[in-house]
């Protein structure tokens, strides 16, 4: 498989969200996570990633789902980019409030450098956070 199929095959499992044991076949080992958001800050690698990923579907807010919007990969920089909306609704006793009963349409960007093997080496979220949270009425 190529890099690109498998950064694809990646944001797949991370997004639906299979957790790490469906993304661990896609990713290097140690690969790094960063992100300029809360709560993701404290988060360092893709694996600690995937897991809060799933755990916040599965605990906050099942039955989320998302719209790929496009991809892209370059091949310069070893670089797969994907471009999506996350729909979610906070249903489940999670987050610092009861359920709201609201809805968030949360525009995200994944930035994956894949390495020589072409797996994850590196994952860049940018995300609006405060947005989101602030839609799901966590304020």
């Amino acid at each position: 498989m190529s890099a690109f199929e498998n950064a694809r095959k990646f944001f797949e499992a991370c997004e639906a969200p299979k957790g790490w044991d469906a993304c661990k076949p896609y990713v290097a080992e140690g690969a790094s996570f960063e992100s300029q958001c809360e709560p993701l800050t404290e988060i360092d690698t893709v694996k600690a990633y995937t897991e809060w990923m799933a755990g916040f579907v599965r605990d906050v807010t099942p039955g989320a789902t998302y719209n790929l919007h496009v991809s892209s990969y370059d091949e310069a920089t070893r670089t797969a980019m994907f471009f999506g909306t996350y729909h979610l609704k906070h249903t489940k006793d999670g987050g610092p409030v009861p359920p709201t009963g609201k809805e968030a349409h949360a525009n995200y960007v994944y930035c994956l450098r894949m390495n020589a093997d072409d797996r994850v080496e590196k994952m860049v979220k940018i995300w609006n956070a405060p947005w989101t949270l602030k839609e799901l009425g966590w304020e």
